[in-house]
């Protein structure tokens, strides 16, 4: 069958069977929300990089790198950098804290952290969750419809509320197992297509003789690890790209894996696989933008509707996908950004209505329903959520980058500072937790609003220093016995 649609027909089966076969297993809110912490180190680990590496790194990042070239290298290294420090510094603490906190969400960990200021960051986290996921979740729609719409012509009416209803039937019906074993699949996926597309496409390019280097020179700055800037611009570009691994620390659909595995343990085999699979996707990614970039200086591919005010080049992966390969394989293998999309909404989609049902319903208002209602509702509202960013994703024109950088920003800034300082400064207050909450989430809208601020310094790194600042003043001038204390661990 030499369609792309061979592959996307049989990916979107196997997702949805997944969903299917999960749906008898979630019996408890502790099974829907989090798996009742009894998931192995590699399912996990492919888990929490599916869950981080969304239709962005694919989509987004490849397309940063054909757009401007060498300069993206510095988003590379800081994510790469964050991914790793985070595996390392928050996912033990964390794991062995919420267990013995009783917490399977992120926002009832900082509840029982904070004392008598837990109601208030109990309400403060549904909120900024809840704002900056709608954001996040919309973007993975608009990946999904670029990439339906040039690999299988399917308008994005039609692409964006397919992909949609695919994403939330299987969360919706198998929570977060379904989340956790789709993602072992997608991960495969997602590494396949980053690791075979830009072995072929070097191996073209070399079959033609054409000089890699000689492109990126003809292409403005792109050969310029500093994108031809100098001075503070020049700084500027470097801090904005190695601000990315900040946001690793706070993203609460991430930090909660580290929350779900079965044993402690297991962290280390976990961290070891997620290291690799990151290294690899990472160097994919860039170098499918170098290698489109290449191809298009030498008139192999077009690139009407890649380049200039106009273009998107948010869409050289597929267009080099169709170049590369047959049909078919092309399908197959630009399924693996389509699975990069699910797999991040998913994990995004759970936390929303987990935070919602558990940690407000539930919790803030004191509701006490059966386990199957409390289900029930978070199926309910996880569809919902879907709905709501379907409809934001129907009404943007911006690319996946601009608007998963904001939410990036506001989650990683929201919560990043305050759980690491929670996890590993004994002088963290209650106070101190709710101001760093604040001040990120405030300072990411006020910086976005106002581009020549975020042109001049990284949204992702002013938020984030920002809100420690604010977590470390506020903590050092309120009094300490108002957190429950953490053991030694």
């Amino acid at each position: 069958m030499n369609t792309p649609l061979f592959g996307l027909f049989a990916y979107l089966v196997l997702m949805t069977g997944v969903g299917i076969w999960t749906w008898g297993k979630n019996r408890t809110k502790e099974d829907f929300i989090l798996g009742d912490r009894r998931l192995g180190a590699w399912v996990i680990s492919f888990s929490e990089r599916t869950a981080a590496e969304s239709a962005w790194l694919i989509l987004g990042l490849s397309g940063a790198f054909f757009s401007v070239g060498m300069v993206e290298i510095w988003t590379v290294i800081g994510c790469v950098s964050g991914i790793i420090l985070s595996w390392y510094i928050i996912a033990r603490k964390l794991r062995d804290v919420s267990e013995q906190y009783g917490a399977i969400t992120l926002p009832e960990y900082f509840f029982k952290f904070c004392g008598k200021h837990g109601q208030a960051v109990r309400l403060i986290s549904m909120v900024i969750i809840t704002f900056f996921f709608a954001f996040y979740v919309s973007a993975q729609f608009l990946g999904a419809g670029k990439i339906l719409e040039v690999t299988f012509n399917l308008k994005s009416s039609l692409g964006m509320p397919l992909a949609a209803t695919i994403v939330v039937i299987y969360t919706m019906m198998g929570g977060f197992l379904a989340v956790c074993y789709t993602d072992v699949v997608q991960a495969i996926l997602m590494i396949f297509t980053l690791v075979l597309m830009p072995l072929i496409g070097l191996l073209f390019i070399a079959t033609q003789n054409w000089d890699i280097g000689a492109a990126l020179a003809a292409s403005g700055g792109a050969a310029s690890l500093l994108g031809g800037k100098i001075g503070l611009a020049g700084a500027a570009a470097v801090v904005g790209g190695l601000s990315w691994g900040f946001g690793y620390m706070g993203q609460p659909h991430l930090v909660t894996k580290f929350m779900a595995i079965n044993r402690a343990e297991a962290i280390k085999t976990a961290r070891r696989v997620a290291t690799a699979w990151t290294i690899l996707a990472y160097s994919g990614a860039a170098l499918i933008g170098i290698v489109g970039l290449t191809m298009a200086h030498y008139g192999m591919i077009p690139i009407d509707g890649l380049s200039g005010t106009e273009g998107d080049p948010e869409r050289i992966l597929p267009v080099i996908a169709g170049f590369l390969f047959p049909a078919w394989l092309a399908g197959i293998l630009v399924v693996g950004a389509i699975a990069a999309m699910m797999s991040t909404a998913d994990s995004q989609l759970l936390v929303t209505s987990s935070t919602i049902v558990e940690d407000f319903y539930s919790k803030a208002l004191g509701r006490k329903p059966s386990q199957k209602s409390l289900v029930t509702m978070s199926r309910v509202i996880t569809v919902l959520v879907g709905i709501a960013a379907f409809g934001l994703a129907s009404s943007s024109d911006k690319l996946i980058y601009d608007v998963v950088s904001m939410a990036w920003s506001g989650l990683g800034s929201s919560f990043g500072p305050a759980l690491l300082l929670s996890l590993h400064w004994k002088r963290m207050t209650g106070a101190g937790v709710v101001a760093a909450m604040l001040t990120g989430a405030a300072s990411t809208i006020l910086w976005v609003s106002i581009p020549i601020l975020d042109e001049t310094i990284s949204v992702r790194f002013i938020s984030f220093v920002l809100a420690a600042a604010a977590g470390i003043i506020v903590s050092c001038a309120s009094k300490r016995e108002d957190v429950q204390a953490i053991k030694e661990i």
